[in-house]
């Protein structure tokens, strides 16, 4: 008998980091969409409770994870406290993350200290305590880590944040070597240039934004939903086999000269 590829979540939890908007939202309701359920992360109380209840809505279960992750001190409880109330998850997302466009020379150590922290240390962070714990649980578990093309790329005045994403890109390799042997596996997914909340700017920019668009092999911004298919994949039981790979989600922007 044939038999199809298994991108089935059912049955497994998924906590997407920074998932009442943008790319997160999206990869929380294609997990919902794939049987899982989904907890929903923000640092804002209401923002959480408003995807939560839009998912139940949906016929989705769905529960919240308020907590700031720049709270790095309160992260292990934080992360303790959602194990005991809706178990370890079997996946988990690190999405969330915020951007500093400033040149070097502009950029404070603040800038740099408050992006390093939420865009890697707090990715790090989680990393190592979903890991401790699903390696407790018996493992299987996965973790995917959003990174960016902007891990191989750079782009006068936007200095802080490549360094941060080439720092993730690092985190996918080393939890795939080290947990591998617990059958976690650790993956990436670069997305290129997607008209999310935090790119409006940049895609309103009447030099900046035709630029972006000339650039890419496909002449248009990603429409956040198209992360999806990744994110699905990489969690699924059909991606068992994929380990310290990081997907690019560009539409061909990173190989383009």
């Amino acid at each position: 008998m044939l038999e199809k590829p298994d991108f089935s979540l059912q049955g497994k939890t998924a906590l997407i980091t920074g998932s009442t908007q943008g790319l997160g939202l999206e990869i929380a309701r294609a997990y919902a969409a794939s049987g899982a359920r989904v907890v929903v992360n923000s640092r804002q109380a209401e923002r959480a409770a408003r995807v939560v209840a839009m998912l139940r809505d949906e016929g989705a279960q769905a529960e919240a994870f308020v907590h700031d992750l720049a709270d790095l001190r309160g992260l292990e409880h934080g992360y303790a406290q959602l194990c005991r109330s809706v178990g370890t998850p079997d996946v988990l997302v690190n999405n969330v993350g915020i951007r500093i466009r400033k040149p070097m020379a502009e950029a404070t150590l603040d800038d740099v200290v408050r992006l390093m922290n939420v865009d890697l240390i707090a990715a790090v962070e989680l990393s190592r305590l979903a890991a401790q714990a699903m390696a407790a649980a018996g493992g299987a578990g996965r973790i995917i880590t959003l990174t960016s093309i902007a891990g191989e790329l750079a782009r006068a005045g936007d200095a802080i944040y490549p360094i941060a994403k080439q720092g993730l890109a690092g985190l996918v390799r080393a939890l795939a070597v080290e947990y591998g042997q617990h059958g976690i596996t650790s993956n990436g997914i670069a997305p290129g240039t997607f008209a999310t909340e935090t790119n409006a700017a940049l895609a309103a920019d009447p030099v900046k934004g035709p630029i972006v668009v000339g650039r890419n092999p496909l002449g248009r911004w990603a429409r956040p939903d198209e992360i999806t298919g990744a994110a699905v994949f990489l969690a699924s039981p059909s991606a068992s086999y994929v380990n310290g790979h990081i997907l690019v989600v560009d539409g061909g922007f990173s190989v383009t000269f």
